[in-house]
């Protein structure tokens, strides 16, 4: 990186946020549904805007195409089929939470089953945003940015040095995005940093793929084909090590279900639209948005294998950053700097507004200070911001100590309750007999049997094991419910905040999301491109 990419980039990162601020000041933040809920006003495209970017963390960009150069087009079923999930979200899960009026998921848990069971699902929230996501957002992007662009060279300090400054700076840009502008600022910038991250990132495979092709996009896609096409197939093998295709249809569902339709960190975005409709098809942009992201988290990873051949088989890692430094213009380099700064920063602002909504709604509001105002609970949602922001930054850096195995057991750490929570809403929604102490049986069963599954199926792919995890969640809640009835769920009165009016195109939008997956599937298999 050197002075005009720095100034390149500090210059858009600014423009970017007065863009936002001046976007957001329509919304107060001193009250908790502005601070919290952007004022329910976002559109289709902040809201877009928002998931994407919170969801898309640079540990993916490099992570997926390090992968994506060992094993191929199979690593994009994280991507693609996620699409099948948000439209699930969209048609299903989005119309019965508009319906109920909540904050938070954990208020749908409250409303259908009781306060403690909401405060366990709330508390598991926390700690995994605490613990597994905003330390390690912060210290694997860093680590990312400082890989790409050499920040520690331009500044003549260590490369741990460069991190904790890149932390430290993410961190502060985070937590006064939330305070002055609250979710409604953090949902504009991070839609203009989806627009430069979708253009950048497909213009380093185009621009690889022309490469590849002696200028010619047409003679680079034959070298990839003639040459890899083992590289294009995205069926996983009944024992792949990425995704096994029998998880396709089962776990790796499951999860995506579970991220996408429960997942506070997710919903939460969506809940903040000014009504159904535009958070209906703020969702729907998500998943198309997921599906030719594959595009730029996975195909570059290939382009690199053919740019680069088997050097880097030890250190598949450096694929993304090489490629980047091989064919991406110098003169841009301010413009991608930015764009990877603005993905690492929405991921943490992301997690950090939901954290700090659950611990002011879920714990402070209905158990410390029952009594409290609205401005009471804003001032308590800003502190928590705060408080918990720093926590991470100090952390971030730590995890470079942590051994392997440690960084491993928080990434799955969401295992312990993903699939309960989506049984436990899942029948919240179809059944009115399902009680609260049958889903608390179900997560203390699913917490033992996950734990048991990492001492004994250590060589078991873990999609394989949510697979099982599922059904048996299913069937735990189903007979616990019905040896120990108690009553029938009725609820005859929605505490309905905005418009639920269904968008009229959403069925449609639905089906043909659908129909790209399977076309994108049948693209990259032995009946499309791959030989």
């Amino acid at each position: 990186m050197n002075a005009f990419t720095l100034i390149s980039f500090l210059a858009i990162v600014i423009v970017i946020w007065l863009f936002a601020f001046k976007k957001s000041r329509s919304v107060s933040v001193n009250d908790a549904e502005g601070f919290f809920m952007g004022g329910r006003s976002l559109t289709a495209l902040p809201i877009a805007g928002s998931i994407i970017m919170t969801n898309l963390s640079t540990e993916q960009l490099v992570g997926q195409n390090g992968q994506s150069y060992m094993a191929g087009m199979q690593v994009m079923a994280w991507e693609v089929t996620s699409a099948i999930a948000i439209v699930m979200l969209a048609l299903v899960f989005l119309p019965k939470y508009f319906k109920y009026g909540i904050n938070t998921v954990s208020d749908f848990i409250e409303i259908r089953y009781d306060a403690t069971l909401k405060r366990l699902i709330s508390a598991l929230f926390i700690i995994t945003y605490m613990t597994s996501f905003l330390p390690v957002v912060l210290y694997s992007g860093a680590l990312v940015f400082n890989k790409i662009f050499k920040l520690d060279q331009l500044l003549g300090v260590r490369d741990i040095t460069a991190i904790v400054i890149i932390s430290l700076c993410i961190g502060v840009i985070g937590i006064l995005y939330l305070l002055i502008g609250g979710m409604r600022l953090g949902a504009y910038s991070d839609t203009v940093y989806g627009f430069g991250l979708l253009i950048c990132g497909l213009l380093i495979p185009t621009l690889g793929v022309l490469k590849l092709g002696d200028g010619s996009f047409v003679g680079g896609i034959d070298h990839i084909i003639d040459n890899t096409p083992w590289l294009l197939n995205s069926v996983g093998a009944v024992d792949s090590a990425v995704v096994p295709w029998p998880t396709l249809f089962t776990g790796m569902m499951f999860n995506n279900l579970y991220f996408w339709c429960t997942n506070q960190m997710i919903v939460q975005k969506a809940l903040s639209g000014k009504n159904l409709k535009e958070a209906q098809k703020g969702v729907f942009i998500v998943g198309f948005f997921k599906i030719f992201g594959a595009l730029f988290l996975v195909f570059p990873g290939i382009v690199s294998r053919n740019l680069f051949g088997d050097q880097l088989l030890g250190n598949s890692d450096n694929a993304y950053p090489m490629l980047v430094t091989e064919v991406f213009p110098q003169v841009l380099y301010g413009v991608f700097a930015a764009v990877i700064f603005g993905a690492i920063l929405s991921s943490f602002a992301g997690a950090l507004n939901s954290t700090s909504t659950l611990f002011s709604l879920d714990f402070y509001k209905a158990k410390i200070n029952k009594n409290a105002t609205d401005a009471q609970i804003t001032r308590f949602g800003k502190l928590t911001t705060i408080s918990v922001g720093i926590f991470a930054v100090i952390v971030a850096p730590f995890i470079s100590l942590a051994p392997a195995g440690l960084y491993q057991f928080v990434q799955e750490f969401n295992g312990l309750y993903n699939m309960p929570l989506l049984v436990i809403i899942l029948l919240a929604f179809y059944s009115k007999k399902a009680t609260a102490f049958a889903a608390k049986t179900t997560i203390a069963m699913h917490v033992v049997l996950y734990a048991l599954s990492k001492v004994f199926l250590k060589d078991v792919h873990f999609l394989y094991v949510l697979s099982v995890l599922f059904f048996l969640d299913l069937i735990v809640m189903f007979l616990v419910s019905k040896m120990k009835p108690d009553g029938v769920f009725e609820l005859t009165v929605f505490n309905t905040k905005v418009d639920i009016t269904q968008w009229k195109y959403g069925k449609l939008v639905g089906i043909v999301t659908v129909v790209v997956v399977i076309v994108t599937y049948t693209l990259f298999s032995p009946i499309g491109l791959a030989r």
